[in-house]
């Protein structure tokens, strides 16, 4: 990829930086910095389970430590989930790694069987003495699909990930950022870095069982996917839309904010269910992604790197998800509409 080597080192540089400035706007450069960081050749497409999958929680951790977060896993930012091998859910899939009941649980896993993954969490303790035992989710997936296992493209082998969703981990980590530099949120904000949504969710899966604040008091939950270019059914640069817009309070509460928020677009893509929001919102909570991917034909594939990105309109977004976050924790409670809350299927 073209972009520069030397952003791999960027978030190490900034930890020993000066004090934060005021409360400002997300720059383009902001962006760039963090997704090219993470969507570097050197992680090698973050792969759950991967040397480059856990260089970039660290990448991750080092940003929410720079930003004065509280440390929400079990060892610092980092909550660690033991894995193992198990066929895919798919028929004639490869094996991939599923979450286990407990570390105790792993030994009983052969093995050559046995793995480790981790979310990353930080938490912005909330300031009013009756919201803040309420938590507002925020949450991007940082995991991707890895390298190629048969030919590479034009000599390149690497899924790099940076709209999917490297531009979701940006946006969480500067919409922290903006919150932190601002007045202190009524509701606690808990962010999250997810692994494994590509394979499934087990980080999702990990944390619904083992939450840093209890899952009774969430109240919302927002995602953050793919941002990376501007969707001209959006409106073009700096807007995007919600999935499951028609579900909850929340778009329209975004929109009334004066949020440049949609409807999603494309509901036969059924997006609503495609990321890491669902499962919470299997759990009750009113939980939406936010988006602006137009389907550009790099999803998926080795070209879906930093320097195609519209970095200008990526920052556009994350200052919206910034705002966003504001309104959930300091604005009225996000309830379901009638008949928008999704039902668990039956077990056959």
């Amino acid at each position: 990829m073209s972009y520069s080597r030397s952003l791999l080192a960027a978030l190490t540089i900034a930890s020993v930086a000066g004090p934060l400035s005021a409360q400002r706007a997300t720059t383009a450069a902001d962006a760039g910095r963090i997704i090219g960081a993470l969507s570097h050749d050197s992680l090698q497409g973050r792969a759950i389970g991967t040397p480059g999958n856990d260089k970039a929680a660290r990448i991750i951790a080092n940003e929410m430590q720079r930003l004065g977060l509280v440390p929400g896993g079990d060892d610092g930012f980092l909550q660690r989930i033991p894995m193992k091998l198990a066929p895919s859910r798919r028929p004639g899939g490869a094996m991939r790694l599923a979450p286990v009941e407990s570390f105790a649980a792993l030994d009983t896993v052969p093995a050559e069987r046995r793995g480790q993954s981790q979310n990353v969490v930080g938490i912005i303790v909330g300031s009013d003495p009756v919201l803040r035992d309420e938590v507002v989710l925020v949450g991007a997936h940082f995991d991707h699909i890895g390298m190629s296992g048969a030919r590479a493209v034009d000599g390149d082998s690497i899924y790099n990930g940076a709209d999917d969703d490297a531009s979701g981990v940006a946006a969480i980590l500067e919409a922290a950022r903006q919150l932190k530099e601002g007045p202190a949120p009524k509701r606690t904000i808990v962010i999250i870095a997810f692994t494994g949504e590509e394979t499934g969710g087990s980080g999702t899966q990990w944390y619904i069982r083992h939450p840093v604040r209890p899952m009774e008091k969430v109240v919302a939950q927002l995602q953050v996917e793919m941002i990376g270019r501007p969707d001209s059914l959006a409106g073009g640069p700096g807007k995007g839309w919600l999935t499951g817009y028609e579900r909850s309070t929340m778009g329209a509460q975004l929109a009334a904010a004066g949020l440049p928020v949609i409807v999603d677009p494309r509901p036969s893509e059924n997006f609503f269910m495609r990321s890491d929001n669902y499962a919470f919102a299997l759990e009750g909570v009113p939980a939406h992604t936010f988006s602006s991917f137009g389907g550009h034909t790099d999803y998926h594939g080795v070209n879906d790197e930093v320097d195609r990105m519209d970095l200008t309109h990526v920052a556009a977004m994350i200052d919206a998800t910034a705002k966003a976050v504001r309104v959930l924790t300091d604005g009225a409670r996000v309830t379901w509409n009638e008949g928008g809350k999704p039902a668990r299927r039956a077990a056959p």
